[in-house]
């Protein structure tokens, strides 16, 4: 992706904060959608997946990340026998989504890590500029 000016630390911390968000995002959907069920398999809830992609700036040589997509899981949803069940079909099954919480809540975990470590590293740099201007 050809820009302007050639990127810098603020703008590749930036993109894989946008990144880590995302993924931040999709895991706290599939974990609000944690125990939902349908009436079919074809209408149950999936859990989301961020894909990340490289991006490298031919200006500076600095690589950075973008969101490629955000896909949904092909994990089968999971057939309950619930006949009391509003949306229980005429065998009296319903489909619960397919959510992993503890592997979501590990995902929701990491990713606020790496974003707390994007903001840590921007924080040095940011220090760093100003010890320099400071400097007699």
């Amino acid at each position: 992706m050809p820009t302007s000016t050639p990127m810098n630390v603020f703008d590749v911390a930036g993109r894989a904060m946008s990144a880590q968000l995302v993924r931040m995002n999709t895991a706290a959907s599939n974990l609000a959608n944690a125990g939902t069920v349908s009436a079919t398999e074809a209408d149950a809830y999936r859990p989301l997946k961020a894909v990340f992609a490289q991006q490298l700036d031919q200006q500076t040589g600095l690589s950075t990340v973008k969101v490629a997509s955000v896909t949904r899981s092909a994990a089968t949803p999971i057939r309950q026998h619930d006949p009391g069940h509003p949306l229980a079909d005429a065998n009296g099954d319903v489909w619960a989504a397919p959510v992993d919480e503890n592997a979501e809540m590990v995902e929701m975990l990491d990713s606020s890590r790496q974003y707390q470590n994007l903001v840590e590293a921007l924080s040095t740099a940011k220090q760093l500029m100003l010890d320099t201007l400071r400097m007699k």
